[in-house]
């Protein structure tokens, strides 16, 4: 019996056509990436080191002439010139948290005196501002006072002048440290000075707002370089 003979498959037309025409467009593709440059490692990378640098390492033109004062970074502040009395210039230092730091400006008479201030005392009639003690989140037992209220009366060699609260608003605290120390008042009114804080509520310190003036206003009309 005659075994049928096997029958040789050879490749269509069509297959070798596409076989040939895939290996000419491997050919150029080749060809085309030879020509192309390719960017380097830091050409395709962001400099992020160098952006890094300039905003931790500002150039120097850009910089104040004097970096800023610890009161400057954390606090707006504000001035209320000749409060009810000529010469009775106070500063008001705002947090944004809204805590107002009440203290004498440079320029105010007191510090003015020969001899500077000598004696500060909280007692200043019907009550004693440094025996009042808030307690708690809630600031229990704190008293209510006007702009106008008295804080303290600050005593010079012969005299003595009466600083204000400025802002209408709630005493957290007296800076008691001025009784046994007033001459703090001579060496750092606008820092361990200070006389109160006070926490004025927004309605009320919007409405005193206006009446104060900036850091830059104060120095030029006291004439401050």
């Amino acid at each position: 019996m005659e075994m049928p003979k096997a029958e040789l498959s050879t490749p269509s037309s069509s297959s070798s056509s596409s076989s040939s025409s895939a290996s000419l467009q491997n050919t150029k593709e080749d060809e085309t990436l030879k020509t192309v440059p390719f960017p380097s490692a830091g050409d395709r990378a962001p400099n992020h080191e160098d952006d890094l640098r300039s905003f931790l390492l500002p150039e120097a033109h850009h910089l104040p002439v004097t970096p800023p004062s610890a009161i400057e970074a954390n606090f707006t502040c504000y001035f209320a010139l000749d409060f009810l009395k000529p010469g009775h210039d106070q500063y008001i230092y705002r947090h944004a948290n809204g805590l107002c730091v009440i203290g004498l400006a440079p320029t105010h008479v007191a510090l003015k005196e020969e001899g500077g201030v000598v004696r500060v005392d909280f007692n200043v009639g019907k009550s004693d501002r440094s025996e009042m003690k808030v307690t708690g989140k809630r600031k229990r037992n704190a008293k209510h006072f006007e702009s106008n209220t008295a804080l303290c009366k600050v005593f010079t060699n012969g005299n003595f002048f009466l600083a204000r609260c400025c802002v209408k608003g709630s005493l957290l605290e007296v800076n008691d440290r001025l009784i046994k120390q007033p001459d703090l008042l001579n060496t750092s009114a606008d820092r361990e000075g200070y006389l109160a804080i006070i926490m004025p509520k927004p309605a009320d310190w919007l409405k005193i707002k206006d009446s104060l003036l900036n850091y830059e206003d104060y120095k030029k009309l006291r004439g401050i370089i």
